[in-house]
């Protein structure tokens, strides 16, 4: 089976179990929606927009948006339920590989990139096609998880414990934030500022990590911690060619 073929039968089995979740609910879109700011009349590229509940939210906003996935099964989610939604929302969904972009060159102001890179089979391809496809000037949003936490320590301990435990998705690599920033220059990216949500403890084998929200409900001390954070948050931009 391909890794896209997988991909679809997990989408698929995450959409029967909750047909009716709304993806853009997860916690590392607030941290974009907080950071994005007015986004009518852009042109927005969502790179894995998974079932489209984020592409969604950006087209009712009033902004020109394509939505790029690798999995067939995941766009005729968001295709159906971007046709229920109607009320004027115009949102291009189309399937493609994050490490090559069916997409123009220097077309887009923002890219918005979601728990997406660790699951690709060469991610510094994919955010070099992601600074391919902005236009001089124009932004990166990307969210990806970081293991330099509690949570990688007990990654640790459960590889050792559980040497056969499969991970949920068919690919999730695990990283952490000096890889992500590496990453993200070598593209040629410049970053502006980073951010992180979600602090997660897990204290009981067996049980779901305890996370202290607290932690995360003043921005500056979220901002302060987010080398800690489970989700690491970067804001990026393709800087203006130089005059020649």
């Amino acid at each position: 089976m391909s890794l896209r073929s997988e991909y679809d039968v997990w989408h698929q089995r995450v959409f029967d179990a909750d047909p009716d979740h709304e993806d853009a609910s997860s916690p590392w879109y607030q941290l974009v929606r907080e950071a994005i700011g007015p986004v009518a009349g852009l042109r927005i590229l969502e790179v894995a927009c998974g079932r489209g509940g984020f592409v969604r939210e950006l087209a009712r906003a009033g902004a020109h948006v394509t939505g790029c996935d690798f999995s067939f099964a995941a766009l005729r989610v968001g295709q159906d339920k971007r046709d229920r939604a109607g009320n004027g929302i115009s949102a291009s969904l189309l399937q493609g590989d994050a490490q090559n972009l069916p997409l123009a060159d220097a077309w887009f102001d923002l890219v918005v990139s979601c728990e997406t890179i660790e699951h690709l089979p060469d991610p510094q391809i994919a955010v070099q096609e992601m600074h391919r496809v902005t236009r001089p000037g124009g932004k990166l949003f990307l969210t990806t998880p970081n293991y330099c936490n509690f949570m990688g320590v007990y990654e640790l301990y459960a590889r050792i414990r559980h040497p056969g435990r499969k991970d949920d998705q068919p690919l999730d690599r695990r990283q952490w934030f000096p890889q992500i920033r590496r990453c993200i220059r070598r593209a040629g990216w410049t970053i502006l500022r980073t951010d992180g949500t979600v602090h997660s403890f897990p204290f009981l084998p067996g049980r779901n990590p305890v996370r202290f929200e607290r932690v995360e409900s003043n921005p500056v001390v979220r901002r302060l911690l987010s080398p800690l954070a489970l989700h690491y948050f970067v804001i990026a931009e393709k800087k203006e060619a130089a005059n020649a």
